[in-house]
């Protein structure tokens, strides 16, 4: 992206389905080509785990951290629930720090992304490219249309249980609270996925990646998640959407465009001296979110943000709800996920409340 690498910025994840795309569309367009091709590419780079964690010619480090995956693997199916099938049983080295390359972008003064939709997956707020080349110019089209533009690098994906998803060389570059994190969060689209609603899949994913990282160490004898690096996560999702608030209402106000953009700076500019109080006075001089903050600030930048976790509250009371138990839980959902949206998100707002 390229963003630092933290689990906040967790939009690289891509959940889309490359949808063999070349017998679906009469033709085969460049982009539904390069999908399919780069998917096809991906297949034939996978390798059974079990295989090389029993060669000991292949690198120790690497063996290490296969090891740990396939532990947190069995224990996503055992404990938590989630599919037990072939995904992330498979390695695939790519060679590269990113497996695709996303294209976000919106209207100079709006935050509506433009989206694009697809089948099975539904409509989501970016594009896919498995070259970074491709990415940005992509990025430099709908830039001359006069869209806000932001290329972001994605070090893993889900094809929604479609293919046996690999474990890819990307992730192992993470902690082991991370690597196993993800795999939760991806199992859970696995276990459900509602094409079209983006916060109701990624929160209720969020919260299978959490409450499955709390009992995972828990199970290892090892004390909870660091709660310091989570609550400086949340103050500054929480800065960044507000600065998206106060620019919705810039862009609602109906000022000239001349105007309108010296407002849409001017929020950029306090967003950067908030952040640096917040870092200075309350994180001890931290500078995790530094690379992300002072890098060029536009509206497709700030999308991401609040996908990730808006009714992950919601989704935590629901498990109480079930009394922890990972069954009804799932049930639970899939019941949420069958209602109209409207009284979903009114379903949500009440787990909220509670």
């Amino acid at each position: 992206m390229s963003p630092p690498n933290i689990q906040l910025l967790d939009h690289r994840r891509l959940r889309w389905v490359p949808l063999l795309l070349c017998l679906w569309l009469s033709g085969c367009a460049s982009y539904y080509g390069q999908l399919l091709q780069g998917q096809v590419q991906l297949l034939r780079q996978r390798e059974p785990i079990d295989a090389v964690l029993a060669d000991p010619a292949r690198d120790a480090h690497l063996r290490q951290r296969l090891a740990l995956s396939q532990q947190a693997r069995r224990f996503a199916s055992a404990a938590l629930q989630l599919p037990d099938n072939r995904s992330y049983r498979v390695y695939a080295d790519i060679g590269r720090p990113f497996v695709v390359w996303n294209v976000f972008a919106t209207p100079r003064y709006s935050l509506a992304p433009l989206e694009h939709c697809f089948p099975i997956a539904g409509c989501v707020a970016y594009r896919g490219y498995y070259q970074q080349g491709r990415a940005r110019g992509a990025a430099a089209l709908l830039n001359e249309e006069g869209l806000d533009t932001y290329v972001g690098g994605v070090e893993a994906y889900s094809t929604l249980g479609w293919f046996d998803d690999p474990l890819l060389s990307s992730m192992l570059r993470w902690d082991d609270d991370r690597l196993a994190a993800t795999i939760f969060h991806e199992l859970a689209h696995q276990r459900f996925y509602l094409p079209g609603d983006t916060a109701f899949n990624e929160s209720y994913a969020s919260f299978v990646e959490q409450q499955g990282l709390r009992e995972w160490r828990a199970s290892r004898g090892l004390p909870a998640p660091d709660a310091a690096a989570q609550a400086q996560a949340r103050q500054f999702t929480e800065r960044v959407l507000e600065t998206r608030r106060r620019l919705e209402r810039l862009y609602a106000s109906g000022l000239p465009p001349a105007q309108m953009e010296l407002g849409k700076q001017a929020e950029f500019e306090r967003l950067r001296r908030d952040y640096a109080v917040l870092r200075e006075r309350e994180w001890h001089g931290s500078k995790r979110f530094d690379a992300w903050v002072y890098g060029p600030l536009n509206n497709a930048k700030l999308l991401p943000f609040g996908l990730y976790d808006t009714w992950v509250p919601a989704f935590a009371a629901l498990f109480a709800e079930q009394k922890g138990d990972w069954a009804a839980f799932y049930r639970a959902v899939e019941r949420l996920g069958a209602l109209p949206a409207s009284a979903r998100h009114e379903a949500l707002d009440g787990l909220l409340a509670r």
